[in-house]
């Protein structure tokens, strides 16, 4: 039996006001899987995300990356066992693109050492792997929002982990870099021969069914207050009646035969409880 590279048992949390955020979730991820957490604002998925990276203290429940409970991990441990591509763009000092992916070589050097010949070698590869090796001499304040997230996912592969944990990858990309980001996770994952892991918070459900049409193993959660109210493949349950159910929507899942592979989609039609909306 393969083990899980992560595993999540009866987690619990809650800030300091006392009010629960997490509230007795539970998932495992093997390897070359992508869990897909999806869920309205406010719902817990960031909250989730910094339990898994260590930097919330958990109020109950085990998390274990490749076998080892995160509670006996040192932050550096961590950073050698899970990779971070955030959502929010960061403003550089003028890095290069090089320099910034090789900060992900950090974990792996001594605090006071500069990288060396390897660590180059490794972050050169890594931008080669998502296309961005063209760019490695610009200056990372420069580049579009796509081929920001680009960098910081190659920033994320020299890490050399077997876990990576994105927070709304292609938050604020335009339609043609939001599909060049998920292509992209899609081939580091087969690439890897199904070593590599991905947990992804995202609002889109079309990015699962989409990975799930590329022959990705996909897992989506749908998370409400805390909780997951649906958890399986996309197809078993990203479907209008959760959709009702969680994010108060009317939704239509189409189906479309392509090259023999079925592809589903989903579009929103209106609210299901009677919502209200601005009219600009």
């Amino acid at each position: 039996m393969v083990a899980a590279v992560l595993e999540v048992q009866d987690l619990y949390f809650a800030y300091d006001n006392n009010r629960k955020i997490l509230d007795g979730i539970s998932f495992s991820i093997g390897p070359g899987e992508i869990m897909c957490i999806f869920g309205p604002n406010g719902c817990g998925k960031t909250t989730m995300l910094d339990c898994i990276l260590g930097l919330n203290r958990v109020e109950k429940g085990q998390i274990f990356i490749e076998g080892r409970s995160i509670s006996d991990m040192k932050i550096e441990e961590v950073a050698k066992s899970v990779a971070y591509v955030p959502q929010k763009h960061e403003h550089t000092f003028g890095y290069t693109v090089l320099e910034m992916v090789l900060m992900g070589r950090t974990v792996h050097t001594n605090m006071f050492d500069s990288p060396g010949e390897d660590d180059i070698v490794v972050a050169l590869d890594c931008l080669k792997k998502v296309g961005m090796y063209g760019f490695k001499d610009r200056v990372f304040n420069n580049l579009s929002g796509g081929e920001v997230q680009l960098v910081k996912l190659a920033r994320a592969l020299a890490q050399q982990t077997n876990l990576i944990v994105f927070d709304e990858p292609t938050a604020h990309l335009d339609f043609r870099h939001e599909l060049n980001v998920i292509k992209y996770m899609t081939k580091l994952i087969k690439d890897s021969n199904n070593t590599m892991s991905m947990v992804m918070a995202t609002h889109f459900p079309n990015h699962a069914f989409y990975l799930e049409s590329q022959g990705v193993k996909t897992t989506v959660a749908m998370m409400e207050n805390g909780r997951f109210g649906a958890i399986g493949r996309p197809g078993e349950v990203l479907n209008e009646d959760n959709m009702s159910r969680i994010f108060k929507i009317r939704t239509k899942v189409f189906k479309n035969l392509e090259k023999d592979t079925v592809l589903n989609y989903m579009i929103p039609l209106d609210f299901s409880d009677g919502g209200q909306w601005n009219e600009c």
